[in-house]
């Protein structure tokens, strides 16, 4: 009898994409369905990008090196210098996306059996990268009554044990949109050194940072650069979600030449991504502070008008383009489904993600949804009047 791998089962479906199914009938039905559910911006790309794939003059789309091409990795340089990084072509591998730059950190620097401590609500596909890997995750509960601050070192090293071998944070984070303090890093830092764990920084929503707040890069602690992985791409910050332009960085060489071993064996990253991506830094500065305004007005309207529907309670985010809103529903997985299978408010429902699946333990996220703020002011408001109307009628 044919079997599946144990991996197989274990993976975890995602929260985010698993309404998809009922969101489509939705749409089939004649419904606008307002997608708050996933991390998919509306803003277009740099013409710099765009232009550069129509233009490309390519006769063939050849492998490039397994590491990336060297005048994308130059431009990555440049980039990284102008955000107070310092880093050279041979500390940067470009991915396939974040997802396979995380991958490859798992991948490189733990065995099965490790585990890494992650503070939740968490990134609901680190599972995913998890699973695969072969690695278990500890979590450390943020709550929403302190805008999902991280929890001091205290509670961190009760969780560490002989098989801890990192932590894992998201900066500016998903699902929550809480930008950490330098201070809150320096914790991070020392029990990295501590420890002797890898810390690994997913930064890839680091422009995005709201009401004068600067973002505070891991990359700063220095006493500690052979314990740091740095997470990036270009997929948010650059409207390309779907090039699947990743980094992974890191100034430890060994980590460096292990995680190039992986980089080969799947030949190369996205040629014509690349070509795109270096191009876009080539974008002017405008481009960049007028989406970080407009996702600044979009998060201050998505605040107000939640914070006006009776009985829902919202964190205000400080940096990405994500909330956690909770709701006055006993089980927003079934809440949510109900918005698409079964309501309309003048020919229209809202797909959120229920935040059980940001948790190791659903229950916690029982009566929260993420929300992302990605769509246009006007469409925010028409989402937020369904969202009212929903709850005004609702009765599980």
């Amino acid at each position: 009898m044919l079997e599946l791998s144990k991996k197989a089962l274990a993976m975890p479906s995602s929260p985010i994409r698993k309404l998809v199914p009922f969101a489509e009938k939705a749409k089939r039905e004649g419904k606008t369905v307002y997608h708050l559910n996933i991390g998919q911006p509306d803003i277009k790309a740099p013409k710099q990008a765009i232009e550069a794939l129509k233009n490309t003059d390519l006769e063939l789309i050849a492998y490039s090196n397994s590491t990336g091409i060297q005048s994308f990795k130059q431009a990555l340089v440049h980039y990284y210098k102008s955000v107070g990084i310092e880093t050279s072509e041979d500390e940067i591998i470009v991915t396939t996306g974040g997802s396979e730059a995380l991958l490859f950190g798992f991948l490189s620097c733990f065995n099965p059996g490790d585990n890494v401590i992650i503070p939740e609500p968490y990134y609901a596909n680190y599972n995913g990268f998890a699973t695969t890997a072969g690695i278990q995750i500890k979590t450390l509960s943020t709550t929403i009554n302190d805008n999902f601050a991280l929890p001091k070192a205290e509670s961190f090293e009760k969780l560490i044990d002989k098989n801890t071998k990192g932590i894992l944070i998201c900066n500016p984070g998903n699902p929550t949109g809480t930008l950490y303090t330098k201070e809150e890093l320096a914790v991070l830092a020392h029990l990295a050194k501590k420890h002797g764990l890898y810390l690994f920084a997913d930064e890839v929503y680091r422009e995005f940072c709201y009401d004068t707040e600067e973002h505070q890069s891991i990359m700063q602690f220095k006493e500690i650069d052979q314990h740091i992985v740095l997470i990036d791409s270009l997929s948010k910050r650059f409207s390309m979600c779907g090039s699947r332009v990743g980094v992974f960085l890191s100034k430890n060489k060994a980590l460096i030449n292990a995680a190039t071993k992986f980089a080969q064996a799947r030949l190369s990253p996205p040629t014509l991504a690349q070509i795109m991506g270096e191009a876009a830094f080539s974008a002017p500065k405008k481009y960049m502070n007028d989406i970080i305004q407009e996702y600044q007005e979009r998060r201050n309207l998505l605040v107000e008008l939640l914070s006006e529907i009776p009985g829902v309670k919202v964190a205000r985010p400080k940096g990405a383009f994500y909330c956690i809103a909770q709701l006055p529903v006993s089980d927003t997985d079934v809440f949510c489904q109900w918005l698409l299978e079964e309501f309309s408010y003048d020919h229209q429902t809202v797909m959120l993600a229920p935040a059980s699946g940001f948790y190791e333990d659903p229950t916690l996220g029982k009566t929260q949804v993420r929300i992302a703020y990605v769509l246009e002011k006007k469409a925010l408001k028409s989402a937020m009047i369904c969202l009212k109307k929903a709850l005004e009628v609702y009765t599980k």
